[in-house]
């Protein structure tokens, strides 16, 4: 893979020293370390916003299923467990 952009980044002087050292310990270049921690980085923040939508779907279904009047609401759903229970007890 090539490079071709160049990313400068502020950061404190002690947290800059500490980042080399465990990349020098690690036998790892600093700029592979960051490389790493980006990709985490837009991997989660990919995966998290799929997980929202993911949610927002199954929130958006059951609230559809509810106003159709093919849902069961958590009364019901609590009183049918509570017969479960007491069954299997």
């Amino acid at each position: 893979m090539g490079f071709d952009a160049v990313f400068t980044l502020k950061l404190d002087e002690g947290l800059r020293d500490d980042f080399m050292a465990e990349a020098a310990v690690a036998h790892r270049p600093a700029s592979q370390v960051a490389r790493e921690l980006m990709r985490e980085y837009v991997e989660n923040q990919r995966r998290a916003r799929e997980y929202e939508a993911y949610l927002a779907g199954k929130v958006s279904a059951a609230r559809s299923s509810l106003q159709a009047s093919e849902g069961v609401d958590n009364e019901e759903v609590e009183a049918r467990y509570a017969t479960r229970r007491t069954s299997a007890a």
